[in-house]
């Protein structure tokens, strides 16, 4: 699978330190807006070529997929160009602005049959399938509280709405993606919950409360202008299981109603743990499918829809939203 990588940033050169080793996967070519910062990104990742625009990307026929890396508030834009150009495409998270954005970019990737996920790498680890065979351990499920946060608000693209700031796009998907990973037997009956807002008028902390059909509650927090604990527990009436890190797991404890800690599992990758998600995106587009199995599109759009909910509640606009 021949990928182009669109966008420069943070998260492109984690990436690409992991592609460059996987087999299958050859990055071909790398874009930027600024033609500079794409060519020591080439140079540094032995990428045989590099641009100065997106268009020229999507243009290059050698390039089969398109990683998108760019704001929030582009990715709708820059899937959408991928699409035009015949290209599949794994995008970032957060997928785009809202759920009308991203039901659009699906159907515009039903039409053309092409291959389109998001790359929220939770998604697609191998911890999620034992944290899944844990929970059948621990009877029903009666609660859920995660929490997640990191020091972000010195970054300009957090602080500002027109770029799609703020902590529920950038942090809050992961909580609210860890609990309808494991809250999977029961639809949510009703959401709340506040934020604290910066004064550019973006969320910076989060309270998310989801209240389940069957009873269970779900308590979920994200901060993006702290270091949290980062961790989540998933409580049933038969036991509990803990998880040290929600947004990347390196330890799985499962506790029993004794209270006695029954198993533990130390979590380790072959590379950085975004590989999964680049192995599983190759071998669906090599079947001709078009959605990913960890990450279907009704998923995107149902965490989308949630989020958008609370920004309703909020009061608050990103991107290009009137």
């Amino acid at each position: 699978m021949k990928i182009g990588i669109l966008g420069c940033g943070h998260i492109a050169r984690k990436v690409a330190s992991m592609l460059v080793s996987l087999d299958g996967i050859e990055v071909v070519a790398i874009a930027s807006r600024r033609l500079e910062k794409a060519e020591v990104f080439a140079r540094d990742f032995s990428v045989p070529r590099y641009y100065g625009s997106y268009e020229e990307l999507v243009e290059d026929e050698d390039v089969e997929l398109v990683y998108i890396t760019t704001i929030h508030s582009l990715h709708y834009e820059h899937m959408m160009l991928c699409l035009e150009h015949g290209k599949h495409v794994i995008c970032e998270k957060a997928f785009t602005i809202n759920a009308t954005e991203a039901e659009k970019v699906f159907d515009e990737a039903r039409e053309r049959k092409l291959f389109v996920t998001e790359a929220i790498w939770t998604r697609y680890q191998p911890v999620r399938a034992l944290i899944d065979n844990l929970i059948e351990r621990i009877g029903r499920i009666t609660s859920i509280d995660v929490c997640l946060g990191y020091e972000l608000m010195h970054k300009e693209r957090v602080r500002d709405k027109k770029q799609g700031g703020g902590a529920l796009l950038d942090i809050g998907l992961y909580p609210i993606n860890f609990v309808l990973m494991a809250q999977t037997k029961s639809m949510i009956k009703s959401m709340t919950g506040l934020c604290t807002k910066s004064e550019e008028g973006v969320d910076v902390r989060d309270e998310l409360l989801f209240s389940f059909l069957d009873g269970s509650t779900a308590h979920m927090c994200c901060d993006a202008e702290t270091t949290m604990y980062n961790g989540g527990i998933i409580q049933g009436t038969e036991g509990r299981i803990e998880v040290d890190n929600i947004n990347n797991p390196t330890c799985v404890r499962l506790y029993l109603k004794s209270d006695e800690l029954a198993e533990e599992h130390k979590i380790t990758h072959n590379f950085n743990g975004y590989e999964y998600e680049f192995m599983e995106t190759a071998r669906l587009i090599e079947e001709g499918k078009l959605e990913s199995e960890s990450m279907p599109w009704s998923e995107t759009v149902r965490v989308m829809r949630i989020m958008d909910t609370f920004r309703r509640l909020w009061s608050i606009k990103l991107g290009n939203e009137e």
